[in-house]
């Protein structure tokens, strides 16, 4: 049903959830599982009114969203649509940005196909016992019967560490660029931090030139030698701009999914059980905690090229596309029960969208794949009775803003070594229970309320 045919009844309350859902309203922001399982039924293709003032259609079902991340009429070519990319997303970040996750084929075939050489699965697998020694690193130097944030001891830390390895970057420089890169990451979608936004793009930019240029006169066995010395060679701008994504992308997601899956599972003891009793379960865990609270929420940048309907609803051409991965792998008309964490579930490899769909899925979805299961893995085994330090961390901090590109908690506070027997202080959840937040939140409409979400 499009957003035109709700029902008349059904018509206030539709208009609160887009009017919440364009806003970024902290009650959607804190859990959009309801919104979106009100918006699925109602409007499965809706129109948003973002602050940036693009007309955006945001699509929640399951087959219309995979459909959507492979349709070649929505483009993700940011040169095609420069003046809606800087309505969105400013106008200091063209360099950057301009690469291979901003652009089409055939550009986009030529830069995956030297990038991908970094990320098969027997490289990835060789990185196993670095990415293991990582991690076992990171976990040892915490405090046990303290409370830590994980987000800031672990989860960012860890594919930090990794990219920076695979990069080749010496540990003494890594500071400063990632602080920098902090700095992005902050001040992006803040119109107030226009000057300090613009100054660590040019900084992040001249450093990762530099880079380069000391890679290629002593080459080594990181992957940004192969780069240089691909057959198909990048020029120093595309090389830029592909560190630039690998950086940004990859290690935001990782870090996010690791909070989202760690406090999922101790908010849910019967699973968290399940994988201390057969740590052989951890890789199917990870697939269904990617499906379950993903940490990618919505796609990146895409522009209908043409008029295009979808579901009876006609987005016109030059208007942005977003596809709520986050709805769409709850949908019940794809998944049985989707709102209730199983970490036995099988065959979601192949079939949720946590890593997209098409052309441009996720080229470094091994690499995520692996960090996530030794992250996991290291936890359960260090710290078997690790435990939410208070009520208040089993709420989740989560992110805020009116662009929900990502599903992360900006803090994750743990016990790793609690005194006392194990035992979530925040409530233990059954495993078969569905509820409509992992953090309590007011409904944002009536409507919502009667929907089931995580």
């Amino acid at each position: 049903m499009t957003q035109d045919h709700a029902a008349p009844d059904d018509h206030g309350a539709l208009h609160d959830l887009v009017s919440a859902v364009s806003r970024g309203a902290p009650e959607y922001r804190a859990c959009p599982h309801p919104v979106y399982a009100a918006l699925r039924e109602q409007a499965p293709v809706c129109r948003l009114t973002p602050a940036h003032g693009v007309d955006t259609y945001l699509i929640t079902r399951y087959e219309d969203a995979r459909d959507a991340l492979s349709d070649p009429r929505f483009s993700k070519d940011m040169r095609g649509a420069i003046d809606t990319y800087h309505a969105v997303y400013g106008s200091f970040f063209d360099a950057l940005d301009d690469n291979v996750l901003n652009s089409d084929p055939p550009r986009h075939t030529r830069l995956r196909r030297v990038l991908r050489s970094g990320f098969t699965p027997r490289r990835v697998e060789e990185m196993r016992p670095k990415v293991t020694a990582i991690a076992e690193g990171l976990l040892a130097a915490c405090g046990k019967t303290e409370a830590v944030d994980l987000m800031s001891s672990f989860a960012f830390p860890l594919p930090i560490a990794v990219l920076c390895d695979l990069m080749g970057i010496p540990e003494g420089d890594r500071p400063e660029i990632l602080s920098h890169f902090a700095v992005v990451s902050r001040a992006r979608f803040d119109p107030r931090m226009g000057a300090e936004l613009q100054a660590a793009e040019e900084w992040l930019r001249d450093r990762l030139a530099r880079l380069i240029a000391h890679t290629r006169a002593h080459p080594s066995d990181s992957f940004l030698s192969d780069l240089i010395r691909a057959e198909e060679e990048l020029d120093d701008a595309e090389l830029i701009s592909s560190l630039w994504v690998l950086f940004f992308a990859g290690h935001k997601t990782t870090a996010f999914q690791i909070g989202n899956s760690v406090l999922n599972l101790l908010l849910r003891p019967e699973q968290l059980r399940k994988l201390r009793k057969d740590p052989l379960l951890i890789p199917r865990a990870v697939e269904e905690l990617l499906r379950f609270e993903g940490s990618v929420e919505s796609s990146t940048f895409r522009y209908a090229t043409q008029d295009a309907e979808v579901r009876g609803t006609v987005i016109p051409k030059g208007s942005l596309v977003q596809i709520a991965i986050t709805s769409a792998n709850r949908d019940p008309g794809k998944f049985d029960s989707p709102d209730v964490l199983d970490v036995t579930r099988e065959g979601l490899q192949s079939t949720h969208l946590g890593f997209g769909h098409g052309t441009h899925y996720c080229l470094g979805a091994p690499l995520a794949r692996l960090e996530l299961e030794i992250a996991l893995a290291c936890l359960l085994r260090e710290f078997p009775e690790m435990e939410l330090a208070d009520a208040e961390a089993g709420k989740g901090a989560w992110l805020k803003g009116p662009m929900p590109a990502f599903r992360g908690l900006q803090e994750l506070r743990l016990v790793l070594e609690p005194s006392r027997p194990a035992g979530p202080p925040a409530g233990p959840l059954d495993s078969a229970t569905s509820l409509s937040c992992v953090s309590p939140a007011a409904p944002v409409t009536p409507a919502a309320s009667t929907t089931s979400g995580n």
